[in-house]
Formats: C-alpha cells, sequence, structure tokens
C-alpha cells in the first residue's frame, strides 16, 4: 500500500508523540525514549539501522568479545547477543541451549557453572586465530558496551523468572548503560515478567510470523517494535504501515544479502538484524536516497 506523503508525515509526527509519551510513562521514573533507540520510524526506501547478530560474526566467531570489538569499532548503530544462566545463575553470551557447536565441551548451558563454561575455547572452531577466546559473561560485554557508546538488543533466551531478571537488569544499571539497552524476547511471559521488573528498558517481541493483529499482540505486552521475518512481512504487506500508524517499530533477521536487504528496506523496516553488519551498513550507505 503507497501512503500519500502528507498522510505519511502527519502520521509521523503522530508516531513521534506517541512513542515519547509511552516511554516517559514509566514508574521508576527513568526517562527511556524509543525514538532514541530506534530513530524515527521509517518509510518505505529510508535506511534503516543495522544490529550485527551475534557481533561481527563476518570476522570473528559469534558472542564473543572479538565479534562484539570489530561491531563496536564499525558503524554500527547496534549490536546484538543471547543472555542465558548458568548453573549457578551468572549471565553468560550463548546463542544455544548447549554449548556443543561453539566450544570444545559438550552440555547445556543451565547445566554447567560459570567456571566450567569459562574454561572452554569458544574460538577454534572458528579459526585458529582465536584458540582459547572465552564465552563471555554478560558484565564482560557491558562494560564494553558503555566505552563503545553504542546501543544493544538483549535477546533473553527461552523463559525467565523475574528473580533473573534482576540479575541482568542490576548489571545493566551498573554499567550505566539502562537507555541504550533494548531488551529482546520470543516468551510473552518473559516480556510481561521483564515489564514487571523492568518498565523503564524498551522491549521487542521476537515473532517469526506475525500474528494477524500484531498491533495489538504489542500493544498489548507494552513493546516498542516486533522483530520479525521478511516472509511475515511478505504474507501482510500493509502490516508495516499499521504497526508504525500505531506507533510501533518494525525490525527484521537474520538478513545476509543485498537482495533481502533491498526488499526490507522496501517495506519500511527500522532495523535489520545481520550476520554481516559492516557490509550492509556499507551497502546502506551507497544506495541510501541522496547519496
Amino acid at each position: 500500500m503507497v501512503t500519500h506523503p502528507a498522510r505519511r508525515m502527519v502520521a509521523s509526527a503522530v508516531v513521534t508523540v506517541a512513542l515519547v509519551a509511552v516511554m516517559l510513562l514509566v514508574p521508576d521514573g527513568v526517562r527511556v525514549y524509543a525514538t532514541h533507540m530506534m530513530g524515527a520510524l521509517r518509510a518505505p526506501g529510508e535506511a534503516a539501522f543495522v544490529a550485527g547478530h551475534r557481533g561481527d560474526r563476518a570476522t570473528a566467531p559469534e558472542n564473543t568479545m572479538p565479534a562484539f570489538e570489530a561491531a563496536f569499532a564499525s558503524g554500527l548503530e547496534f549490536v546484538e547477543t543471547d543472555v542465558q544462566l548458568t548453573a549457578d545463575g551468572v549471565p553468560v553470551l550463548m546463542h544455544d541451549d548447549t554449548v556443543d557447536r561453539t566450544t570444545d565441551g559438550r552440555g547445556a548451558v543451565a547445566d554447567l557453572t560459570v567456571d566450567e563454561i569459562r574454561a572452554l575455547d569458544a574460538g577454534s572452531w572458528y579459526s585458529g586465530d582465536f584458540a582459547g577466546v572465552q564465552v563471555p559473561l554478560l558484565d564482560e560485554f557491558l562494560s564494553a558496551l558503555a566505552d563503545a557508546r553504542k546501543k544493544a538488543l538483549l535477546e533473553l533466551k527461552g523463559y525467565w523468572e523475574p528473580d533473573d531478571i534482576r540479575v541482568v537488569v542490576d548489571q545493566i544499571y551498573r554499567h550505566g548503560v539502562q537507555n541504550r539497552v533494548v531488551f529482546a524476547s520470543f516468551h510473552l511471559t518473559t516480556v510481561t515478567h521483564l515489564a514487571q521488573v523492568a518498565p523503564a528498558i524498551p522491549r521487542v517481541i521476537i515473532k517469526r510470523d506475525l500474528p494477524k493483529d500484531p498491533v495489538a499482540l504489542a500493544e498489548y505486552y507494552d513493546a516498542i517494535a516486533i522483530l520479525t521475518t521478511p516472509t511475515s512481512l511478505s504474507a501482510d504487506p500493509d502490516a508495516v504501515e499499521r504497526m508504525h500508524e500505531a506507533g510501533i517499530g518494525v525490525l527484521v533477521y537474520t538478513l545476509n544479502s543485498e537482495k533481502r536487504w533491498s526488499a526490507a528496506l522496501d517495506f519500511g523496516v527500522d532495523g535489520i538484524v545481520t550476520d554481516t553488519p559492516s557490509s550492509l551498513d556499507g551497502w546502506i550507505a551507497r544506495t541510501a536516497p541522496g547519496t
């Protein structure tokens, strides 16, 4: 659906006001603006922000400090990563439920202590140049994030109880990055617990397939955006416009080719999660309107 320019300008103004108002009305007094996280919601063809998926996986093993440092050193705005708890309750960064694929160890993250996980080699599988690289602590990542002045999309893997979320939130506030972090989760009960424990930190719902009414879903859980797939947007071409009119952002994952990047921008998405963030960032800079 093509939106008349005047209508789009009015809708954009309404969206900005709505986003600011929603994020200001938080009970703990911390002022977090969704527009500061994602910028103004995009029109079709406009440049989206880029998020490095598990760091910059094109240059270093995923979810390791070298991958995050490469992303932090680039022009990227966001870095995405995955948070899980060890058996002794320490947040570490790992995508899979087990350590089998990306380390020299075996077993579920939730069954291993932090000392056991930190003893693993998380780099040799990628390249000998990264032999001995450790699975990072969330605390390490947040320290680097504070120095980098970037933003982070933290996906909490699986189901999280409020007390477990507080461990993560305490670390975020200790490093002073609460205004540069967005939580994300597939698990809607976890999203509910996030709203209870940390209402001032924005939340994103991850849905591989959009529901019939994504606006209602986001509004019910007080999420600032939905992270979904281009396939789900193709099945509902008007979804982005409806969500933007309601002040809800639209993010897509995980796109690694210029063809897919171009198709995503045609929808007017606000952010793209990619394994090749430096390439996407450069492509957007070269092809953005007016360049």
